[in-house]
């Protein structure tokens, strides 16, 4: 498989900052893997995460909405969101709805929030490309979601101080 290129990366600097994490766990072993490369790379940048943990994916924007008002309303908001969950293809058409309409969400939840978000829902179609994705020897899409999120973080805090 070819890799992307992501041009050159440059130092994730969040020192401070707090970011929740919202995972869907149909997957434990999978999720395990999720929330440990987004943990570290949120701890690398200098940065604490609180993590809220729920039986899917489908229900993580609808969470990260009452966390982000909870976290408002007590004058400790989040600067940053990533979502983490595994959605694998089955032998219906819950599949489509699930990736379709949580990735829909996070994306509208972004926006019109602002958030910094970085989704790493894992949509696949086998249990070993979910792996794959996961593993922090491998891709490592959980912290690839964590560094997006940081990413939109440092932008937001550069462009709006």
């Amino acid at each position: 498989m070819v890799e992307p290129s992501r041009g050159a990366a440059s130092a994730l600097e969040a020192e401070g900052a707090r970011f929740l994490i919202v995972e869907g766990r149909y997957y434990d072993h999978i999720n395990d893997e999720l929330l440990a490369g987004a943990r570290e790379a949120i701890s690398a940048a200098g940065a604490s995460a609180e993590v809220v943990t729920l039986p899917g994916a489908l229900e993580l924007p609808a969470a990260i909405a009452i966390m982000l008002d909870a976290a408002a309303a007590k004058r400790q908001p989040y600067d940053g969101v990533v979502a983490l969950g595994c959605v694998i293809r089955g032998e219906t058409g819950h599949y489509d709805i699930v990736a379709g309409e949580s990735a829909r969400a996070l994306m509208d939840l972004s926006v019109a929030r602002k958030i910094p978000l970085g989704n790493g829902i894992l949509t696949v179609n086998t249990e070993a490309q979910a792996l794959e994705r996961a593993r922090r020897s491998e891709m490592n899409k959980g912290r690839g979601a964590a560094e997006a999120a940081i990413q939109l973080y440092m932008l937001k805090k550069k462009v709006t101080r």
